[in-house]
């Protein structure tokens, strides 16, 4: 049991952030799953647990039953002999490459890959699991989405797991953010060392003053449920409409570790683990609250350390400091492009005193989250910062030991998101919108070979 708040904080600043030289980096690439033929159609649970086989994680045994309001399909007749369904295995494999693979709430893929000592090593181990996924699912007619938020269809919870449901029921009182947070959208999250003590204020600072920027450079979840929504990235502000005190950014500190540790205590709980009933929490009962024995806690038992390691699992902040420092705020990109975002970033922080220049470059958009979500790099303020972002990034790309070949391959790419065509309705004045008779181009956010539910082949590189 947890004693008290003091020792509540020390186990989360000695868990949440651990010290020495940077060193690692790992990615975890999250997409949404469409039927090749029909984009629109609901995620089929039963399709996706044949096609992930052995790797299937044992959520994917627990399903939630088909939407009633939807049409039923019309029956088919059993074939004589129908082959056998494969069991969701207890303990799923891991991928060729030594990722880990997960399914979220609507059906959406996660491939997390080891943590990796260069840059190199982890595009080939991730591009390799990508690829297996992605030969996986084309089996059983499948594909992995290349928008951040789904283009088609409205949220739905393909997964029927006592957290996901105590999480669906305690956001929709919010409105619809939760579940489209939940159930329609992707990321790809980038994981780094936290560093050495001396080092760790900065970066933290760093790769928050980055998060409006590189949101916005990024920007791919602008068409969702059938419909253009406005903004550059749905996605993020889909996070942000779930629950302020769990997904709001950090910011600059002297000691991250002591100012996160206060703020997990400080956090409503969002469920209660529980053998029986529902995992529903009290709206407004924090972790501190429960070590105090305070409100609805006074009848409970005293928290353990496995509840406060669950209890971390349930903030969701542009910046969760995990051991590592898990990078939370960029927008799922199509298939083959992953590798630019990540890139980038990891350069960045390659070296202390490019991350003193992101500090200094990135002050005057400092915190501007919601503009980077709605406005993206029609924004001139983010644009201009995010242009002197890309040359610094790139220029610090070849100390990262990728081929020369890899560093123009990305540096072209980024630079091209740079130049891309705004939006239709972010088009400055005197920039045409373009002529119907053109071609879309697929650099503008959520496109991929003019479908924003498409996939596309996985870029093969050089590390």
């Amino acid at each position: 049991m947890i004693a008290d708040r003091a020792e509540g904080e020390a186990y989360v600043a000695s868990v949440c952030f651990k010290h020495g030289p940077p060193r690692l980096v790992g990615v975890e690439l999250e997409h949404l799953v469409h039927d090749h033929a029909d984009p629109a159609a609901p995620v089929d649970p039963e399709r996706l647990r044949r096609a992930l086989g052995n790797h299937a994680p044992p959520t994917l045994a627990r399903t939630v039953s088909a939407d009633p309001t939807r049409p039923a399909a019309p029956a088919v007749p059993a074939a004589p002999h129908p082959p056998p369904v494969p069991l969701v295995p207890a303990t799923p494999a891991e991928l060729p490459a030594g990722s880990a693979l997960s399914v979220e709430p609507g059906g959406q893929v996660e491939i997390s890959t080891r943590p990796h000592p260069t840059l190199g090593g982890l595009i080939a181990a991730a591009d390799s699991d990508l690829d297996h996924v992605t030969a996986a699912l084309a089996g059983e007619g499948l594909v992995l989405g290349a928008a951040a938020i789904d283009p088609v269809r409205r949220p739905r919870r393909v997964l029927d797991t006592e957290r996901y449901a105590a999480m669906e029921r305690r956001f929709a009182a919010r409105g619809s953010g939760g579940i489209t947070m939940m159930c329609s959208t992707a990321a790809v999250q980038v994981c780094l060392d936290a560093g050495a003590p001396e080092q760790l204020p900065a970066r933290w600072a760093a790769l928050h003053a980055l998060g409006p920027v590189l949101l916005a450079l990024f920007a791919n979840s602008s068409r969702h449920a059938g419909r253009d929504t406005g903004h550059a990235s749905a996605r993020w502000l889909s996070v942000m409409d779930t629950e302020p005190a769990r997904t709001r950014p950090g910011s600059a500190d002297h000691d991250p570790a002591v100012t996160w540790a206060r703020r997990v205590l400080d956090t409503p709980l969002m469920v209660r683990r529980r053998p029986e009933g529902p995992w529903d929490a009290p709206g407004r009962l924090t972790f501190a609250d429960w070590i105090a024995r305070r409100g609805a806690a006074r009848g409970w038992p005293p928290p353990t350390v496995g509840d406060l390691d669950y209890h971390l699992t349930t903030l969701f902040t542009p910046v969760r400091p995990r051991g590592h420092l898990e990078v939370r705020y960029l927008d799922a990109q199509p298939p083959g492009r992953w590798v630019d975002p990540v890139a980038v970033l990891a350069a960045l922080l390659h070296r202390p005193a490019t991350t003193d220049r992101v500090l200094d470059l990135c002050e005057s958009v400092d915190g501007r989250w919601d503009t980077a979500a709605r406005r993206g790099l029609a924004d001139p303020d983010l644009a201009r910062v995010a242009a002197h972002v890309v040359e610094l990034g790139c220029t610090e790309l070849g100390g990262l030991g990728l081929a020369p070949r890899a560093v123009d391959e990305i540096t072209t790419a980024v630079h091209a998101r740079l130049a891309r065509p705004r939006l239709p309705h972010q088009r400055p004045a005197g920039n045409p919108a373009r002529r119907p008779s053109e071609p879309e181009s697929p650099s503008e956010p959520g496109s991929a070979s003019g479908s924003e539910s498409g996939s596309q082949p996985t870029r093969r590189r050089t590390p």
